[in-house]
């Protein structure tokens, strides 16, 4: 399938996900991120859920990509945070999201500029430049969410709140599927 072309075809599966990442460029990836039609039951076997944290559940991990499963119960979040100049699509597979993007003013101090909410099947996009973010369980319930990042991230700065200032955090995964690692 390419997907330069009007390619309406929606993505059912997992494997098909995974398959048209492996053969298609990053320029793609919005359509393909837009065209994905998953039931949350088809993530089942990817979840993993904590009362303390929100999860990070890696699907596959390759030099390419990296797509991971965010398992998150109810009025969970993120730090405010970047993507060590990657690029990272969201796609809401279950329950409802607040995203605030933050930037720094003139005197570094951080400031939110937008706040928006997505629901199930929609999707968006972050990249450095655009600022930081924070996402949020908007939801009374539990919620998944869908990240590809290209490439894949393995550290990036969060907004330390007691500090009040960016440290490096380096990420890990709260399990890691068959899929794993190319």
């Amino acid at each position: 399938m390419n997907y330069n072309e009007q390619d309406t075809t929606s993505l059912q599966t997992i494997q098909e996900l995974v398959t048209a990442l492996k053969e298609e460029e990053r320029t793609t990836y919005t359509k393909i991120i837009q065209s994905l039609d998953l039931p949350a039951s088809a993530l089942k076997p990817f979840a993993s859920w904590s009362n303390e944290c929100y999860t990070r559940n890696c699907i596959i991990n390759t030099d390419k990509f990296e797509l991971i499963l965010i398992c998150w119960e109810k009025e969970q979040f993120t730090s405010i945070h970047g993507h060590n100049g990657e690029e990272c699509w969201i796609k809401v597979i279950q329950g409802e999201f607040k995203e605030t993007i933050y930037q720094l003013d003139e005197i570094e101090e951080l400031q939110a500029i937008r706040t928006s909410i997505s629901a199930e099947g929609d999707s968006s996009y972050m990249i450095d430049f655009m600022g930081f973010h924070r996402l949020e369980n908007s939801n009374n319930k539990r919620s998944m969410s869908l990240h590809l990042y290209a490439k894949p991230i393995r550290s990036c700065q969060l907004f330390d709140e007691n500090l009040n200032k960016f440290v490096r955090k380096d990420l890990t995964y709260h399990t890691i599927s068959e899929l794993g690692t190319d």
